[in-house]
């Protein structure tokens, strides 16, 4: 690796007083009166229905609507009364690629196919309120761990009681270990929902590191010791982040936004087909991330998309910085927005990442120096 790599792969993004444009992401939004959805897709989707149903995999659906365009690229649509507990999908017949929870579902149900209706302040843990990110003067006094959830954890010889699960990072052996290797932060693993382990299958042995994202904005439900209730898993990731804070551990999260699992089962391209993803001149997919496929960081909802979804993690989960995957598959107008925007929150939250790419990509609007 050259010296140009070697800075670039822990480089700190520097803010260069850009400003991001404001973008409401959120796609549902609960109350007992009423939910409302949202959904960012084109104008030539002609048609958008937002289906709700009782369970998280099966039937059909209880109920239908029919999102009303807006202008702006914006569909909407109101259900009138109590849906907390049901699940619900954004199906657009004329795109013919299936239902999705949508780019920014919040909750989900067992395996991620559904969107969840919960309201997010009841998933607090008790002291939540007080919870603060343990003290920082300069990223130079970081000391972080990398760890896996379910390698910290599951070996018989651990002593941890909940083993491969978030809620093991709760546990006062798992806590006075990681204060005895003199760290002051963890980077875990990828720990949102992604799709490479069934979980209605945990029974069974499963493994995967979590570079395979599903459902960008909710914790995995492997971690969880009940993937069939949504608000179980948001619940315990936050009873994590709450007791390694109050141990004086940081949290930083693992994103990947360079790539998803697949295309064809991407919420990205089941609700705005193309528009997410870079192609080559010749049409077809660029593949800088080494999995397929590559986000196009540069488009205007996909740039605001990783804004919003790392302030979600910081304001919702608390999280106190992030490893950024792949770095260099995305632009760096982007990721200096990104800093910008975490720096207005708190000055603290730190950002590193791979400064490269896993292949060649596509043009960028503005590339790494």
């Amino acid at each position: 690796m050259n010296i140009k790599g070697f800075i670039m792969a822990a480089l700190f993004v520097c803010a260069q007083g850009l400003e991001a444009s404001a973008q409401d992401m959120n796609e549902m939004t609960y109350s007992p009166n009423e939910t409302v959805f949202k959904l960012h897709a084109p104008a030539n989707a002609k048609r958008v229905l937002v289906k709700i149903y009782a369970d998280a995999l099966d039937g059909k659906p209880v109920k239908t609507l029919k999102m009303k365009f807006n202008g702006n690229n914006q569909w909407t649509a109101t259900a009138k009364g109590d849906f907390k507990g049901r699940f619900y999908t954004f199906d657009i017949p004329a795109f013919n690629r299936g239902e999705t929870p949508g780019i920014f579902a919040k909750a989900v149900g067992v395996n991620g196919r559904r969107g969840a209706i919960i309201n997010l302040e009841e998933t607090n843990p008790k002291g939540w309120e007080a919870d603060k990110r343990p003290p920082l003067a300069s990223p130079a006094d970081l000391v972080i761990y990398e760890l896996h959830h379910r390698d910290f954890s599951i070996h018989p010889s651990s002593g941890i009681k909940n083993k491969g699960k978030f809620l093991a990072l709760t546990e006062d052996k798992a806590i006075k270990h990681l204060q005895q290797l003199g760290i002051n932060a963890v980077h875990i693993l990828p720990s949102f929902d992604y799709a490479s382990i069934d979980e209605t299958q945990l029974h069974k042995p499963q493994y995967n590191w979590g570079y395979d994202p599903l459902n960008y904005n909710v914790p995995e439900g492997s971690y969880s010791t009940d993937p069939y209730r949504p608000d179980v898993r948001i619940r315990e990731f936050k009873q994590m982040v709450q007791a390694l804070h109050k141990a004086g551990i940081r949290v930083i999260l693992d994103v990947v936004y360079n790539h998803t699992y697949d295309l064809s089962g991407s919420a990205f391209q089941r609700t705005w087909p193309n528009y997410f993803y870079r192609k080559r001149t010749d049409g077809t997919y660029s593949d800088g991330s080494g999995c397929g496929n590559e986000t196009a960081s540069e488009q205007p909802l996909m740039r605001q998309f990783m804004i919003e979804s790392m302030r979600h993690w910081v304001k919702e989960y608390h999280i106190d910085g992030f490893r950024v995957d792949l770095m260099g598959v995305h632009d760096i107008e982007t990721m200096n927005l990104i800093q910008a925007e975490m720096q207005k929150i708190d000055p603290s939250i730190y950002i590193y990442g791979e400064g490269w790419s896993a292949g060649a990509c596509a043009t960028h609007k503005k590339s790494w120096p």
